[in-house]
């Protein structure tokens, strides 16, 4: 899996800015957290929640999110079978800079809009 990942090691200058965002980084990952941390925690709703993505791009993204550990994934043996993703310990340590980037785009936003 970690194949297709072409940025997740590169650091070349060991950068801890570069470190954060070869593991959030991209188009979908901060989306995919913060509607997992609001209860959006089913496949089928984060695609309606995130109705751009693809669902192979959707797919990608949840593996890598656990295989990085910032989010876990939960089996549950029903018929038919049941998967939910929560935000674990590790991947809550990104709430709060989630909530700072947030914070950061609606002030820029309404800057621009007086614009």
């Amino acid at each position: 899996m970690d194949a297709q990942r072409k940025n997740k090691d590169f650091n070349p200058y060991n950068c801890p800015v570069t470190h954060c965002l070869n593991l959030i980084g991209g188009k979908w990952k901060i989306l995919i957290i913060y509607a997992i941390s609001k209860g959006c925690n089913r496949f089928g709703k984060l695609q309606k929640t995130l109705s751009l993505i693809s669902k192979q791009m959707l797919v990608n993204q949840l593996r890598e999110l656990e295989d990085d550990q910032i989010i876990e994934r939960k089996i549950f043996a029903e018929m038919p079978p049941r998967v939910e993703y929560s935000i674990s310990l590790y991947g809550q340590s990104l709430m709060p800079v989630i909530a700072v980037i947030q914070q950061w785009g609606l002030e820029d936003m309404a800057t621009k809009s007086k614009e």
